[in-house]
């Protein structure tokens, strides 16, 4: 999948992969990658801006989890992204179903022979 086709909608996808639980920068992606049956290959490089992004707007909070030795950073929906997800399941609905109005017509358009 073209990076571009996900520009403006990366939020929205990582919003809905923390939806069931939280989890580390590596399983979001890993998540993403199998909910996509890997059509999504996001990259560390931008996730990570991305989650800091959404934490300091209020929609993500993270906390510390120790696995072993190793620490690492732990993301989960707040209830504002909760209703922020809520929000673009719905932009994307009206988005996709216009978009397919025009690219999958049902109906001939105006001045189209029928």
């Amino acid at each position: 999948m073209k990076a571009d086709a996900l520009r403006g909608h990366l939020d929205g996808l990582l919003l809905a992969v923390l939806e069931p639980e939280p989890l580390h920068g590596y399983a979001i992606i890993a998540a993403a990658q199998h909910r996509s049956g890997g059509a999504l290959e996001l990259r560390t490089g931008t996730i990570y801006p991305a989650l800091q992004r959404l934490e300091r707007l209020g929609l993500l909070q993270s906390s510390w989890d120790a696995v072993g030795e190793r620490r690492r950073r732990r993301y989960e929906l707040t209830e504002a992204g909760r209703r922020s997800l809520a929000q673009e399941r719905s932009a994307w609905a009206e988005f996709t179903a216009v978009i397919s109005s025009v690219l999958n017509p049902a109906i001939p358009s105006p001045g189209q022979a029928t």
